[in-house]
């Protein structure tokens, strides 16, 4: 972040966590060697709350409030959820799409002034084989790397990569100027915490 506290960077880290009571998100820029920054952003997700609500914090311990995703029924009408800036203010939104998403998940990303992008699961081998791991007696995670490109007219704007391993984690780029970082985040949040897996 620069001085005034705006996200500049285009390529993060998004690690999740699950506690007792909560899931913790922490948020981390990536270096241009691969290496992890520091953490720029934290989050817990409550569990068994009626309606979404996840509210990021500076750093790890941080006070201040960057940005909040929230389910629409919380403001208004309609499906999906509204990313709001500390001020109150729309950075965007996104919701899956239903239909589209019955054999490969299709997610919708929105942001003022830009065009909508779409995002779907990269293979679709991966994602028919998660819809027939939720349908097996078996009572462990899939834990198969799955990742999310996200279009604008053909262009790739923005990709998703979950990584190997036992916790969630994802590698957020931002592949064109536009898309608020904040918003790409959320995003990623949101294909670990909101989809129908």
């Amino acid at each position: 972040m620069d001085s005034a506290g705006q996200w500049t960077g285009r390529r993060f880290t998004v690690r999740q966590e699950n506690c007792l009571k909560a899931g913790r998100y922490t948020v981390s820029e990536l270096m241009p060697d691969g290496s992890e920054g520091e953490v720029v952003a934290c989050a817990e997700v409550k569990r068994f709350s009626l309606k979404e609500k996840i509210t990021f914090h500076t750093g790890l311990s941080g006070t201040r409030v960057l940005f909040t995703i929230e389910e629409r029924g919380l403001r208004g009408a309609g499906d999906g959820y509204d990313v709001w800036d500390a001020d109150g203010n729309l950075v965007g939104g996104f919701e899956e799409k239903d239909v589209a998403s019955l054999v490969r998940s299709t997610w919708v990303l929105d942001q003022p002034g830009f065009p909508a992008a779409v995002g779907r699961e990269r293979n679709r081998f991966v994602a028919v084989l998660r819809r027939a791991w939720d349908f097996l007696p078996l009572d462990l995670p899939f834990l198969w790397p799955y990742h999310f490109d996200f279009e604008t007219g053909g262009k790739q704007v923005l990709k998703v990569d979950r990584k190997w391993g036992l916790r969630d984690r994802y590698v957020v780029d931002i592949l064109t100027p536009g898309p608020d970082p904040r918003l790409a985040v959320a995003q990623a949040v949101a294909l670990d915490t909101f989809q129908d897996r």
